[in-house]
């Protein structure tokens, strides 16, 4: 990390091609060996398309964050606020709807560094606290979130293509 250069930038309607791509790596990266072809196809064609995506990048209460690495994106945050959130929550509250980050970046604490960027996205809109879902056998992922403080509050189902997975929420208060 001490070589890199290291920047965010927000995403806009006009990088909706870069979003898919690395949407699409990052996400079959993650979780393709764990599922179906069937299911992942599925999801990507359903909740990763040029369409869907767009949508979602002009959501007022949707932002999109790409993480660069020596200029070439790396991973990416999606954060929902008011009504945009996949679960009600407090207005007063922010969710990561998606965090990942590409295999070869992984290990190196660029994962840290998209949980401070929320931090600091959250305390700029007065929020109370941040908060996640993440798929009960992403073990990894869970162990990550919990040594960055966040802690379980409940449960919901996350729908991989025709798969429902069991996904749990985690929050991190911001007091």
């Amino acid at each position: 990390m001490l070589n890199e250069q290291l920047e965010f930038i927000e995403a806009n309607g006009y990088d909706v091609e870069l979003l898919r791509n690395i949407s699409i790596q990052t996400f079959t990266e993650t979780f393709a060996e764990s599922n179906t072809e069937s299911d992942m196809q599925k999801y990507i064609a359903d909740r990763l398309s040029i369409q869907q995506l767009s949508n979602e990048l002009q959501n007022p209460n949707s932002n999109f964050y790409f993480l660069k690495s020596n200029h070439q994106i790396v991973g990416y945050l999606k954060l929902n606020r008011n009504d945009a959130q996949t679960e009600k929550q407090s207005i007063h509250s922010i969710e990561i709807e998606r965090i990942y980050l590409t295999q070869s970046c992984q290990g190196k604490h660029f994962g840290k560094l998209l949980i401070q960027k929320t931090i600091d996205i959250a305390k700029e809109k007065h929020c109370d606290y941040i908060w996640l879902a993440v798929w009960e056998h992403n073990t990894k992922a869970i162990a990550f979130y919990k040594k960055q403080g966040f802690v379980e509050f409940d449960k919901h189902i996350f729908k991989l293509g025709n798969d429902e997975q069991l996904d749990i929420m985690m929050k991190l208060e911001l007091n």
